[in-house]
């Protein structure tokens, strides 16, 4: 009887961590409702407190993760991700291997300080554009570029969950913990190798063209389009030129009309005054946000406004001009919509057909995109309307560009208050994204929708299972267990065994709930050899973090497997040998940090 009594914690806990891995790997329910179903399932069986249950939510981890994910969103919100990317694409030439060469490293610095599966999102599209306009295969940029953004978060603490759970487990083991920048050594290593793999081996990445997302037709380059100049706006008086370098090269000019007549003598040193009216075509994003400036107005807004007012907020629309329209053959301004739909056309697209400069002159086409404006309680009667083929949401997104060195500044300051300990990590990423919201570089709307709740919730969630791990005893019996096996092996043989082993499992687990499983056994099986347990948990992460054996061991290598067309021989082709090298770099670095281990390697 007081055997079992003794063996109930494990047992218990056994039982939770069986039903935890097949809810984690069959994915029958979000990863965030299995995490917090094998919480309740701790505190149920009495093996955690209610305490001990919910610290994870107040942990380091989770809080420095959500202020990530705000961060990373004020930058695509004020622009920064998008001209970065866009000066990757300028700087990536004709030539296949010197796209890889640039991509890869500048891609990697992007994913050490905001969220990696967004910098793939945003580079995606300018990279399938790029191949398209170069004529290179997709399927040899896109591979290079996803692999570089998961090698790139292993140049700082902050940029992967599992480098802030090991360090947590650290701390939490009695041991001093890791700075921000304690595994840069390695990630400089490890991008470097990985850049240096995908250049000579460039050969094993298939010859496959991009798959065009269909999404596109309704997300174009650039829509024709009028601006009006307000008067004693912030743009009255400033050159073009200002206006052109804010908006970036997807802001194109067409004419400038001063007092009603075309000036052709005006140019980038001109000064904008009140009135003047640009003809322009600008991308999605832009002619949002142009249509939020408050120094600029959408021309025909500012003319017509009046007449689609109502009691709600007016919106942007897209609508489609279908075959045999009514529209069809007539101008802008003799169909008065304003009038007879109240709503404004404010925007025109049109497919490889030349139109006229001024918008209200353009004769409508079949297949013309047109940019609605208007009341919600107006688009029924459009969406019914036989003249159009369908009627969706304006795929733009406002950039406050204006507000993108203000967001510099606020991440340069964040970053130096964690790295110089004047406030600790979580505080001065908590801060950063308090003030980024502040300052209104991103709405506070926008910032709530860019934290992906479900690994803020599983990162919270998996925690209490490291706590359980130690508490009941399991990490130590395994590691027991495993030490007696490995006891006589060297220590870079043994940080290669834990490295391979979160290699194996993040392939069906997530990289933070990999950390939190095996994380209390490297610490508990370093304790047992009588060695520093920093580099045993380290590479336990960059295991989870950094092995691309799978498509899906990545959420950014499953946004680039079908426009890639990619199949998962490919990933195991290219990825299985850079694996092998990622984890003898690894353990060959931490051994050299933590366990004074040779740099380079000894020769004879």
């Amino acid at each position: 009887m007081h055997l079992i009594q003794q063996l109930w914690p494990q047992f218990a806990f056994g039982i939770i961590l069986i039903g935890g891995l097949y809810l984690f790997i069959s994915e029958r329910l979000r990863i965030d409702v299995s995490a917090i179903l094998v919480l309740a399932a701790l505190v149920l069986t009495g093996l955690l407190d209610a305490n001990q249950a919910l610290s994870g939510f107040s942990s380091e981890p989770a809080i420095i993760v959500a202020s990530v994910f705000v961060i990373s969103g004020a930058l695509g919100a004020t622009g920064i991700s998008e001209r970065l990317g866009a000066l990757v694409e300028r700087a990536s030439g004709n030539a296949e291997w010197r796209t890889i060469a640039v991509v890869m490293p500048l891609v990697a610095l992007l994913s050490a300080f905001t969220h990696h599966v967004m910098v793939t999102a945003m580079m995606l599209p300018l990279l399938l554009r790029h191949a398209r306009n170069r004529h290179l295969p997709a399927s040899r940029l896109l591979m290079p570029m996803s692999l570089a953004a998961s090698l790139g978060t292993t140049l700082t603490l902050i940029s992967a969950p599992a480098f802030l759970l090991a360090n947590d487990m650290l701390q939490r083991s009695g041991d001093d913990g890791l700075g921000i920048f304690s595994i840069t050594p390695i990630g400089v290593a490890l991008v470097f190798v990985g850049t240096a793999y995908m250049l000579l081996t460039r050969w094993l990445l298939p010859k496959r063209s991009g798959e065009q997302n269909d999404d596109d037709y309704l997300r174009l380059d650039r829509y024709r389009t009028e601006l009006v100049v307000v008067k004693e706006g912030h743009w009255c008086t400033r050159p073009l030129g200002d206006l052109q370098k804010v908006l970036g090269q997807r802001f194109r000019l067409i004419g400038w009309l001063r007092d009603g007549q075309r000036r052709d003598d005006l140019g980038a040193s001109s000064p904008l005054l009140a009135g003047d009216v640009l003809l322009v075509e600008a991308a999605a994003d832009e002619l949002l946000s142009l249509h939020d400036d408050t120094g600029l107005d959408l021309n025909a807004i500012s003319r017509f406004g009046n007449c689609a007012e109502g009691e709600g907020k007016a919106q942007l629309v897209q609508a489609v001009v279908a075959p045999g329209s009514e529209f069809i053959g007539h101008s802008i301004r003799e169909l008065d919509f304003a009038r007879r739909f109240h709503t404004v056309i404010a925007g025109l697209w049109r497919r490889g057909e030349q139109m006229a400069d001024r918008l209200s002159d353009a004769r409508l086409r079949e297949g013309d995109l047109l940019v609605l404006w208007g009341q919600p309680t107006r688009f029924a009667e459009l969406a019914s309307h036989h003249g159009f083929l369908m009627l969706v949401p304006f795929s733009g997104q406002a950039k406050r560009r204006l507000r993108a060195p203000l967001a510099l500044a606020i991440l340069g300051a964040t970053i130096l208050a964690a790295v110089t300990e004047w406030l600790p990590p979580q505080l001065a990423f908590l801060f950063g994204a308090c003030a980024l919201v502040a300052t209104r570089c991103i709405d506070v709307e926008q910032a709530y929708r860019s934290i992906d709740t479900r690994i803020f919730v599983m990162i919270a969630g998996v925690i209490p299972l490291g706590i359980a791990m130690e508490q009941t005893g399991t990490a130590a019996l395994l590691a027991q267990g495993l030490s007696h096996l490995i006891a006589h092996w060297p220590p870079l043989a043994i940080l290669l065994v834990m490295f391979s082993l979160a290699a194996l499992l993040t392939q069906v687990m997530s990289d933070a709930a990999t950390t939190a499983l095996l994380g209390p056994i490297s610490i508990a099986t370093a304790q047992v050899l009588g060695l520093p347990p920093a580099p045993f948990v380290v590479c336990t992460a960059l295991g989870a973090v950094v092995a691309f054996l799978t498509p899906i061991g990545h959420h950014g290598n499953l946004l680039i497997l079908k426009p890639g067309q990619y199949n998962f021989g490919d990933f195991l082709r290219i990825g299985l040998p850079l694996t092998a090298l990622a984890a003898f770099v690894s353990a060959w670095m931490a051994r050299w940090l933590w366990m004074g281990g040779p740099l380079l390697p000894h020769i004879g």
